[in-house]
């Protein structure tokens, strides 16, 4: 078993690492001093070096890590394009089913119990087999799962194998990218979400003309059309997806020395051992850790309840079935472009904590306007929607990136991000019931109240965060504690 090194073990050294703006080491190691590789990388903040090795590391592992995510995505969202497909004909799913709408949002439910239970455990997973062996595992399976399509039991295994992927990408990119690195990269895998939101849409609306095709109903193609590809991606990602920069096949002898030193002191290692109680003991007793967690289950409710709800929210405003299905492209389109462009800013900025109380505040102004407006004023409703849509989502890899970037070791890394999407998932089970069919000409007035106080409670408990990480940070500014930083 490897030995962690004192940074490792969550002794870090007395420079802010955190903080710092640009990808270089802060205080190089002594075992450093000899190796030409590591002086000219800590000496030169933008070297080529540095930057031909970030550009090629994204080149090959950011784009699987988003295609990973886009086809989770779409599988365990595609749901709600088959509630409201073909409905004007009766071949939707609730209709050809004979599902009412509480065994319908049970469906949903047991999905997300299933995603609960096996978040955690499952970063232990990723670290013992490998991420690519792991992913692999994970895309295949719940590729099989969909497309064999039955419901209920369906979704609960699809939630067991989907479990592993949210945290584990996170703790993934830990291993590559340095903590001023990440939400940027987080930005482009977890945004993707909006792409599958926009590109289901588009592909419900294609697949809603195959109603009948060798006698299979269109909704059924839905699962077996988009469940197909998850399963070839995860034999790709088996010989293709690298592990760690130490191990990297892709990269020369010089460039994983390059990679390794990078990481030192700022990043999760492939070489640290297992965790261990008294690791797990550190994150699961660190308080400040729970205000984090309840910040992402503010967040959940609205991000599982338009994923979920958005053709039905689309409907509502006018639209029939085929119509509503294009109609939850904009929200998406936008959404993605503000998640991009924000995710830019805070790595460049390291202003993670103030973005995320803007987003807040600007996804519960969107559903507050969808809630007070008539349910007739279907323009207004679209607009909120969109804001809505644009608040709730950008904020996934920024809050990511933040606790991300305020976890030293290896295992913390590994547990706390786990524990962070776990602790969202109740939140993600809220909004499977907060969406009431019998308000769906009314609006969905409750849906849109309950999303807009979440938002606001978590733009309140963010802004709690900034206070406590400011005032640590001035005392430790003046001597009076000691220990890195909290990065903002």
């Amino acid at each position: 078993m490897a030995v962690e090194s004192e940074a490792e073990k969550g002794y870090p050294s007395t420079h802010n690492e955190l903080q710092s703006a640009s990808p270089s080491i802060v205080g190089k190691p002594d075992a450093h001093d000899e190796n030409p590789v590591a002086d000219g990388f800590a000496n030169q903040e933008d070297s080529a070096a540095n930057k031909a090795l970030l550009w090629k590391q994204d080149i090959r592992i950011i784009p699987i890590c988003s295609a990973m995510y886009l086809l989770a995505y779409l599988d365990r969202s595609n749901i709600g394009n088959a509630k409201v497909m073909n409905s004007e004909e009766g071949k939707d799913l609730m209709t050809t089913t004979g599902m009412d709408n509480n065994q319908y949002s049970i469906a949903l439910m047991v999905f997300l119990i299933a995603y609960t239970i096996f978040e955690a455990p499952s970063n232990f997973f990723l670290k013992k087999m490998g991420p690519s062996k792991w992913f692999a595992f994970l895309l295949c399976s719940w590729g099989a799962i969909s497309i064999l399509a039955g419901l209920t039991t369906a979704r609960f295994i699809l939630g067991i194998f989907e479990a592993g992927l949210a945290p584990g990408l996170a703790y993934y990119i830990s291993f590559w990218y340095r903590a001023n690195e990440r939400s940027l990269r987080l930005a482009f895998i977890y945004s993707t979400a909006t792409l599958a939101g926009a590109f289901g849409g588009l592909v419900a609306y294609g697949i809603a003309r195959m109603e009948g095709v060798s006698g299979i109903e269109a909704w059924r193609w839905l699962f077996i059309l988009e469940g197909a590809p998850s399963v070839l991606f995860g034999i790709f990602i088996f010989f293709f997806l690298p592990d760690y920069p130490e191990s990297a096949r892709f990269l020369n002898t010089e460039e994983r020395e390059l990679a390794a030193i990078r990481m030192e002191f700022n990043g999760s290692k492939g070489s640290a051992g297992n965790m261990k109680w008294e690791d797990a003991k550190a994150v699961l007793l660190d308080w400040r850790l729970y205000l984090h967690y309840i910040v992402y289950f503010s967040k959940s409710c609205p991000f599982s309840s338009l994923s979920l709800f958005a053709p039905s929210i689309t409907k509502g405003l006018g639209y029939d079935s085929l119509e509503a299905q294009l109609m939850t492209v904009p929200p998406y389109a936008a959404a993605f472009v503000v998640t991009i462009a924000l995710s830019f800013y805070c790595d460049k900025y390291n202003k993670r904590a103030l973005t995320t109380v803007g987003l807040m505040l600007m996804g519960a102004a969107g559903f507050i306007a969808s809630a007070a407006l008539p349910p007739t004023e279907y323009r207004g409703r679209y607009a909120s929607l969109i804001i809505a849509c644009c608040g709730t989502f950008a904020t996934i890899p920024i809050l990511l990136g933040w606790l991300s970037a305020n976890l030293r070791s290896t295992s913390a890394q590994g547990l706390a991000l786990a524990l962070n999407i776990s602790f969202g998932s109740p939140g993600q089970i809220a909004g499977v019931w907060i969406y009431k069919s019998s308000e769906a000409k009314i609006g969905y007035p409750t849906g849109h109240w309950t999303n807009g106080a979440l938002l606001l409670l978590g733009a309140i408990l963010t802004g709690v965060l900034v206070v406590l990480y400011t005032y640590r940070n001035r005392l430790i500014d003046r001597g009076l504690v000691a220990g890195p930083k909290w990065a903002l």
